[in-house]
């Protein structure tokens, strides 16, 4: 998102998503310059965006919000990039800013790509660290270990990573991306062989899911959150607005049930907004989407209807506990809500 709209080349070439440009790490040493510290950064995202939606989770899941500040942009970009046009004035209240860009400049004048969250940005200098959204989130569970709140999961646990990466690396390639690829297509073959590869991707893993509850071991990790992301927006927005229809997930039983676990879960559905998330894609997206209109459905009830997860064991946090209250100003409104 931020990645699709700003560094991805569209047009009669396949879509291809660029790496991310700045790619400095916050650390626990400080090895790149970017010493972890409470209250210095602050976290930029659109909670459209599943790539943002990551972070958000993951700094909740570890309970950051008091080490690590969040500034929500509006849902609809313009030219100038996202906006804090949700904010007073229509500027963030600690950077001071109205476009997401001024960080972006202020690390690089005239820095030629797309402004993509999510995007960490020193505050004492207003410039951006990173918008390396692959590896932001691994950081935040392995690298702020020291501001993790007490009883906070495991999300990359050293015993698991290569399993994890393993999992991880399919899923990008397949569902994440694989979306993207289908509904940015410019012609029917490279449509019909993304969307193939997304369907393809998504029986395996409910093969897989059929007699685990979690993709990696027995608690909720960083595999779980990056599948998680596009699943609750596939029927909001992949089905129809993407064109990956094969089926809905609300007609797959394992991932329905999957996904519905996760977002009744402390950490995840608390954070998903799906008025954010249907007014960006079907507003912004106007080469898809011309007329702008955004749907009125699906239905959102079922999100919160019982999943019987439980009965394949496992325990959410592990040897953890889930993360306390949602923070007031952080809470979802009730039109994003079911």
């Amino acid at each position: 998102m931020g990645e699709a709209e700003g560094n991805a080349e569209l047009g009669k070439k396949a879509f291809k998503r660029s790496k991310s440009h700045f790619a400095d790490r916050v650390t626990a040493d400080g090895r790149n310059g970017w010493p972890v510290e409470a209250g210095r950064y602050r976290l930029v995202v659109s909670r459209a965006c599943p790539w943002a939606s990551r972070a958000v989770i993951s700094r909740r899941l570890l309970g950051l919000e008091g080490a690590l500040s969040l500034a929500i942009t509006d849902p609809i970009q313009d030219d100038r990039s996202w906006r804090f046009t949700l904010d007073p004035d229509g500027r963030d209240p600690v950077l001071g800013i109205r476009f997401l860009s001024e960080a972006y400049d202020a690390r690089e004048t005239g820095y030629p790509g797309g402004v993509s969250v999510p995007a960490l940005v020193d505050v004492p200098s207003g410039q951006l660290v990173t918008n390396d959204y692959q590896q932001l989130t691994l950081d935040l569970a392995t690298e702020w270990t020291a501001l993790h709140r007490d009883g906070a999961p495991e999300l990359y646990p050293a015993a698991l990573r290569d399993e994890i990466d393993e999992v991880m690396a399919d899923v990008y390639e397949d569902v994440n991306n694989g979306v993207y690829r289908a509904g940015f297509a410019s012609h029917q073959e490279e449509y019909e062989v993304a969307c193939r590869g997304v369907f393809r991707r998504l029986d395996l893993l409910a093969e897989r899911l059929g007699s685990r509850r979690y993709l990696v071991g027995e608690a909720i990790t960083e595999a779980d959150i990056r599948l998680f992301t596009t699943l609750v927006r596939f029927d909001a927005v992949y089905h129809g607005h993407f064109k990956c229809n094969q089926w809905k997930l609300t007609e797959n039983q394992v991932l329905w049930a999957y996904a519905r676990d996760l977002y009744q879960t402390p950490g995840f559905g608390d954070t998903v907004d799906f008025d954010h998330i249907k007014r960006h894609y079907y507003q912004v997206h106007t080469g898809i989407n011309p007329t702008g209109i955004v749907p009125l459905g699906p239905d959102l009830s079922g999100w919160l209807t019982p999943h019987h997860r439980e009965e394949l064991g496992g325990r959410p946090f592990g040897d953890g506990t889930a993360p306390g209250p949602v923070p007031e100003d952080e809470r979802i409104p009730a039109r994003g809500r079911p």
